[in-house]
């Protein structure tokens, strides 16, 4: 068993305040649930309005398909016009570690 995480560090785009805000994680974090099946939560910077940080964790039998799923959410964020994607952290981790 496998298990990753991708931690991804966002500048929103023309936010104004922290209700602007949740118009633009929350269905960024719905969207990411649905179509890669992982868990993901904004999980810093939550008193910001331009700013978030959103934790994605996946668990795989392989580590080729986690690192696949992990790719695949880090390019449909960075893809979004809405958002700047200034970084992401990723860490896999083995069932034996």
């Amino acid at each position: 068993m496998w298990t990753g995480s991708l931690e991804l560090d966002l500048l929103l785009g023309d936010v104004h305040s922290l209700k602007e805000k949740r118009s633009l994680v929350r269905p960024l974090l719905a969207e990411l649930r649905r179509r890669f099946e992982v868990a993901v939560a904004e999980v810093d910077h939550v008193e910001l309005h331009r700013r978030a940080v959103v934790g994605v964790v996946a668990v795989a039998g392989e580590q080729g398909h986690l690192v696949d799923v992990l790719d695949a959410v880090e390019r449909s964020v960075a893809a979004r016009p809405e958002m700047e994607l200034l970084s992401a952290r990723r860490r896999l981790r083995a069932g034996d570690d």
